[in-house]
């Protein structure tokens, strides 16, 4: 189940990295050019689409790279990209793979079996 995690995370993260790009492009691109936010509309917080369109795809990533030895920790960051995906986007065509893929991974790293190793984690 960790290595299943592992492929999640990293496929919906780069999956995300994708949809994210456009995001940031278009908050940019309608901050830059008003005409181009008046003829497709606007964005409602585009602070908040430009911090998620960055943080939930490395969050994803991150959380898929550490599934294999913490578990409990990559799943999280899993789940915590996951509701970042779907706050900043919303669920859509553009965004179910990633939202799906990276909550699967999140799931399936913290329901591994086998406990982590008794470490400190600092």
């Amino acid at each position: 189940m960790r290595n299943a995690a592992l492929v999640l995370g990293l496929i919906g993260g780069l999956i995300g990295m994708i949809v994210g790009l456009f995001s940031y492009g278009y908050a940019e691109l309608t901050d830059n050019y008003q005409e181009v936010g008046e003829a497709f509309g606007f964005l409602d917080n585009p602070g908040f689409i430009r911090f998620a369109s960055f943080f939930a795809p490395l969050l994803a990533i991150a959380g898929g790279a550490m599934a294999k030895i913490r578990a409990l920790w990559g799943g999280g960051l899993m789940i915590v990209a996951a509701g970042l995906f779907y706050a900043a986007f919303g669920f859509n065509v553009w965004t179910m793979f990633p939202i799906g893929f990276v909550a699967l991974g999140g799931i399936l790293a913290i329901a591994a079996g086998k406990p982590d190793e008794p470490k400190a984690h600092f």
